[in-house]
Parts: structure tokens; C-alpha cells; sequence
């Protein structure tokens, strides 16, 4: 039989990070993303370079260009992601700090990404 104390600190460690009445929660007052009470505006981390890559896995092959690692608030990743989206001629979103562009589109989004700011932009994957 274990004791409650044990339980009781192996909660504290755990926090909510996702709930399906509001989605994704923030790690410090566990409130939704948009009701956040920290104040703080929560940056992607990263190691300072823009990755492009394609992937095909959990869209029944069809493929779609990522940009993550984009040094962006959310509001400035989702224009970011409406303007290289206007660009490919193609659909997409903005989830968890990643942009998602619907089709290969891998190079026109590294010369967009080249030009628009100062970021080091690298190809990831084959």
C-alpha cells in the first residue's frame, strides 16, 4: 500500500498542459492560452534558425511544408504564416508555434523567409 504523501508529491510534479474544454493551458497559472494571467508573452525556444521541412505523416499522404522554430509571438507567426500562404497560392495554419503550408513549397518558402527577415533558414529532411 503506498501512503498518500508519496501521491500527493508525485501531483505537484504534474501540471495541465491540455484540456479538452479549452485546449492548450499555460504551465504557470493553468489557465487557457488566451486567458493566460502571467502576462508574459510565451516565445517559441529555440536555437536561433528557421527550419523548413515537408512531412506526409497523419495526413493520409498528403504532404505539407513546416516552418517551425520561427522567433515570433503568436500574432506575429499567424500574419507571418497568412503571408507565406498568399504566396504558395495554397492553404494552411498556425499550430503550437508551427506554420503549416498545405503542398511542397519548401523553396519558395526558404527565398520568402531569406528576404523577409534576419533569420538563418535552413532545409530539414530529405
Amino acid at each position: 500500500m503506498k501512503s498518500s504523501k508519496s501521491l500527493s508529491g508525485l501531483g505537484a510534479l504534474s501540471g495541465l498542459v491540455y484540456s479538452t474544454d479549452s485546449g492548450r493551458t499555460c504551465p504557470e497559472c493553468r489557465q487557457a492560452k488566451a486567458d493566460c494571467r502571467c502576462g508574459r508573452p510565451q516565445l517559441p525556444k529555440g536555437d536561433g534558425i528557421v527550419r523548413v521541412s515537408r512531412e506526409t505523416k497523419g495526413r493520409a499522404g498528403k504532404g505539407v511544408t513546416l516552418v517551425k522554430g520561427v522567433p515570433l509571438d503568436e500574432a506575429g507567426l499567424i500574419a507571418l504564416g497568412k503571408e507565406l500562404k498568399a504566396a504558395c497560392g495554397s492553404g494552411g495554419t498556425v499550430k503550437d508555434g508551427v506554420i503549416e503550408v498545405q503542398g511542397d513549397h519548401r523553396e519558395r518558402v526558404i527565398e520568402l523567409l531569406k528576404k523577409k527577415g534576419s533569420w538563418t533558414v535552413k532545409q530539414a529532411g530529405g
